[in-house]
C-alpha cells in the first residue's frame, strides 16, 4: 500500500541509464526562465510594495527607484552571463567563490545562499497566500498560516516528483502572470502618459525641497533604505547559473538567453509597478497589497474588470508558488556541491528514483515550514531577513570574477573585469546599506542562522578530514602490498562454499575486508565474488559520457580485486551494477548472485568508530546494516566486518 501511495504522489522510478534521460529531464530556456526565473519575477509581487511604502512622503522618488532597479537587473544579469561563460557546468555562487578565491569564501558564499533558498521558498510562499487573501473576507486571515503550511507540504510533494514535471505544471500560471501583468502596466502608465512630464519635473523640484527641508544625507538614506527593502527582486538572477546542470545543451547558449529573458521580464515588471503605483497614486490598504490596489483601480471601470482583477491575483498568488522553484531547484544543487567537498554530510549528493536531490528537498522545505511557523507568514519581517545574505553572495561572486579578469591575459578582458566590477559595486554598495539598516530590524536573526550553519560545515568537514586521513593511511599501506607472481588461475568450483564482497572502489577497506575474511575464516571459501554498485549521485549524473567514463572506472577497480584474488590463488568474478541507492542496488545484485552459487555468504565492511554518536550515523552510511537486515529475510546470510576508526591517534 505504501509503495502504491508512493508511486501516486511521487510517481514511478526513473531509470538512470536511459540514453535519452538527460534529454528528457532538461529544460529549455523557455521552462528555465520559468522555473529558475520566477523568483525574481514574482519579487514584483512584494519587493515594489515594500520599497515604495519606505518612501513614504516622498513617493516622488519612485520614479528614480524605478531606473535604478532596472539599471541593476541589467547590471547582474550582464555580470553572471559571464559567470555562465567561464562555468559551462554550472557556476552558483559557492562554486565560483571557491574557485576563484578559496575554500573558505566559498563555505561562507554557499551557507548564505542556502539560508537565502530557504527564504526564497518561505517568503514566496507567505506572499502567495497574502495576495490569494487580499480579496477573501478579512474573517479568513486567520487561516493564511495554515494555508501557507499547505502549500509548502504540496510544493514538496511535487519537486520530489522531478524538476522537469514541476516545471511544466507550472507554466500556465506563469504565462497568465505574464499577460495580466504587462495589461495592467501599460495601461496603467499609458493612461497617465500625459502626466509623465510633469512627473519628472515635480520629482526635480520636490527632491530639491526635500534636500532643503532634511538634508542631503537623510534623502539619500531614505532612497538606500527604500532600494535595499526591494532588494528581493534580484534574488533570482542567481539561480540560472547555478542550475545550468539542469538546462538543455548547449547549456550556455540556453543559460544566457534564459539571463536576458529574466532580466527584460524583470526590469520591466518591477521598474513598470513601481511607475504605475506613483501615477495611479496608489496608497496602503489594510488587508490588501499595493498590487491588488494597483488592478482594481487600472481595472474597476472595464467591462470585465472584475473577471480580470480575480483573474490577476489569483495569477500573483499562484506565481509565487513558482517562484519557490528556484529554492527548490538551485538550492539542493548547491547543498550537493558542498557535500562533495565535504562541508555537508555526503547524502546531500544522492539521487532519489525519480532523479532528483531528496534530502536536499525535503531540507530546503522543512526548514522554510520552521522560518514560516517563526515568523507567523509575515511578509514584513520576512522581507528584511531576505536580502543581507543574497548580496552577500553576489558580492563574493562578483569579487572573485574581478580577480580572475585581473590575473587572466587576453583580448576583452578589461571590457569583462569592467562589468563585473561594477557589479561588485554595486552589490556592496547594497550590501552595506542593507546589513546596516537590517540588522537591527530583525537582519541579525538571518546573520546568526547563516554562522551557526557555517560553524556546522566546518565541523563536518573536520569530521570526514579526520576520517579521510585515517582511510588513506590504510590505502597507502594496503594498496602497495607485495603479491605473489602471477599464476594459473584456479577453476570455478560452483558446489564450494563461495565469499561474495561488497566493495566500494579498489581501497584500504576493501582490501581490509578481503583479508578479515581469511583471518576469520582460514581455508573455508575457495571462491571470491567481487561485487560493487555504482551509485550515480549529484556529482556524477551529469552526462552520458560522465557515466560511462564511471562504469569503466569501477570496472577496472574490480578487476584488480580479481588479480588480488587469483594471485593469491583463488578463483575470482566480478559484477556490477549502476543505480541511484546504493542499498537497493546491492539487494538486486546481491540475490541475482545468489542463484548462481548454492552456498554463499555475503560480506560487507563497516567502520566504526571508537566514540559512537548519531552524529556518526548522520554522516556515514548504514548501508551494511540496511542490507543485513533485508537479505536476511530473503534467506540470505550478511557478515559485517567492521574496520576500526580512531580520530584521536591518527598520525600526523
Amino acid at each position: 500500500m505504501l509503495a502504491k501511495l508512493k508511486e501516486l504522489f511521487i510517481g514511478k522510478p526513473k531509470d538512470p541509464l536511459d540514453p535519452q534521460v538527460f534529454h528528457n529531464l532538461s529544460l529549455v530556456a523557455f521552462f528555465a526562465w520559468i522555473g529558475l526565473g520566477a523568483d525574481g519575477l514574482s519579487s514584483s509581487s512584494y519587493g515594489p510594495e515594500e520599497a515604495f511604502l519606505t518612501l513614504g512622503q516622498y513617493s516622488h522618488l519612485a520614479i528614480l527607484l524605478a531606473i535604478a532597479v532596472a539599471a541593476t537587473v541589467f547590471i547582474l544579469s550582464a555580470s553572471y552571463s559571464q559567470i555562465i561563460e567561464l562555468f559551462p557546468a554550472g557556476g552558483g555562487g559557492y562554486l565560483v567563490a571557491t574557485q576563484l578565491i578559496g575554500p573558505v569564501p566559498g563555505l561562507v558564499s554557499g551557507c548564505a545562499l542556502l539560508v537565502d533558498y530557504v527564504l526564497t521558498v518561505a517568503i514566496s510562499a507567505a506572499a502567495s497566500t497574502a495576495a490569494i487573501f487580499s480579496f477573501l473576507p478579512p474573517a479568513w486571515l486567520e487561516w493564511r498560516v495554515a494555508a501557507t503550511v499547505v502549500l509548502l507540504i504540496l510544493l514538496i510533494a511535487l519537486n520530489l516528483r522531478g524538476i522537469k514535471e514541476s516545471v511544466v505544471f507550472l507554466t500556465p500560471i506563469f504565462i497568465i502572470f505574464l499577460f495580466t501583468h504587462a495589461v495592467v502596466i501599460i495601461y496603467g502608465i499609458a493612461s497617465h502618459g500625459s502626466e509623465l512630464p510633469r512627473l519628472v519635473g515635480d520629482t526635480i523640484v520636490e527632491t530639491r525641497t526635500g534636500i532643503d527641508t532634511i538634508g542631503l544625507g537623510a534623502m539619500v538614506f531614505i532612497f538606500l533604505k527604500a532600494f535595499s527593502l526591494g532588494g528581493g527582486t534580484f534574488t533570482g538572477i542567481e539561480a540560472v547559473s547555478n542550475g545550468l546542470q539542469i538546462l538543455r545543451e548547449p547549456r550556455v547558449a540556453t543559460g544566457k538567453r534564459t539571463m536576458r529573458y529574466m532580466a527584460f521580464s524583470l526590469a520591466f515588471t518591477a521598474g513598470g509597478i513601481l511607475v504605475c503605483y506613483l501615477l495611479n497614486d496608489i496608497r496602503h490598504v489594510e488587508g490588501q497589497t499595493l498590487n491588488a490596489t494597483l488592478v482594481h483601480a487600472v481595472a474597476d471601470n472595464w467591462p470585465f474588470g472584475k473577471v480580470f482583477f480575480y483573474a490577476t491575483m489569483i495569477s500573483e498568488g499562484a506565481l509565487l508558488v513558482v517562484a519557490a522553484q528556484a529554492g527548490f531547484l538551485a538550492g539542493p544543487r548547491t547543498m550537493a556541491s558542498m557535500a562533495a567537498d565535504n562541508w555537508l554530510p555526503r547524502r546531500f549528493k544522492n539521487l532519489s528514483d525519480r532523479l532528483v536531490i531528496k534530502d536536499g528537498i525535503l531540507v530546503i522545505g522543512l526548514a522554510a515550514l520552521a522560518i514560516v511557523f517563526y515568523t507567523k507568514a509575515s511578509i514584513r519581517i520576512l522581507v528584511v531577513m531576505y536580502s543581507i545574505n543574497v548580496f552577500l553572495t553576489f558580492s563574493l561572486a562578483q569579487f572573485g570574477m574581478v580577480r580572475h579578469w585581473y590575473k587572466t591575459p587576453g583580448a576583452g578582458r578589461a571590457k569583462r573585469m569592467l562589468i563585473n566590477l561594477t557589479g561588485l559595486i554595486v552589490t556592496m554598495g547594497i550590501l552595506v546599506v542593507t546589513a546596516v539598516i537590517k540588522f537591527g530590524e530583525g537582519g541579525w536573526v538571518t546573520l546568526i542562522i547563516t554562522g551557526s550553519l557555517i560553524a556546522f560545515c566546518f565541523w563536518v568537514h573536520k569530521h570526514y578530514l579526520l576520517t579521510g586521513r585515517a582511510l588513506k593511511h590504510l590505502d597507502e599501506i594496503l594498496t602497495t602490498l607485495p603479491l605473489p607472481e602471477k599464476s594459473k588461475v584456479p577453476d570455478k568450483t560452483v558446489h564450494q562454499p563461495a565469499a561474495v564482497l561488497l566493495v566500494n572502489g579498489y581501497n584500504g577497506i576493501g582490501i581490509h575486508s578481503f583479508l578479515a575474511i581469511h583471518k576469520s575464516f582460514p581455508g573455508h571459501y575457495k571462491n571470491f565474488v567481487f561485487v560493487s554498485v555504482g551509485v550515480l549521485d549529484s556529482d556524477r549524473f551529469k552526462s552520458v559520457e560522465e557515466i560511462e567514463s564511471f562504469k569503466k572506472s569501477l570496472a577496472g577497480d574490480l578487476e584488480k580485486y580479481v588479480e588480488l584474488a587469483n594471485r593469491l590463488g583463488f578463483y575470482a568474478e566480478s559484477h556490477m551494477l549502476m543505480e541511484t541507492d546504493v542499498t537497493e542496488g546491492l539487494e538486486t545484485i546481491c540475490e541475482d548472485v545468489a542463484r548462481g552459487w548454492p552456498k554463499v555468504t555475503f560480506f560487507t565492511g563497516q567502520l566504526v568508530f571508537e566514540r559512537e554518536t548519531m552524529w556518526n550515523r548522520l554522516l556515514h552510511n548504514q548501508t551494511a546494516f540496511s542490507l543485513q537486515r533485508k537479505l536476511l529475510f530473503r534467506g540470505l546470510e550478511v557478515v559485517i566486518l567492521p574496520l576500526r576508526v580512531r580520530l584521536s591517534q591518527l598520525p600526523t
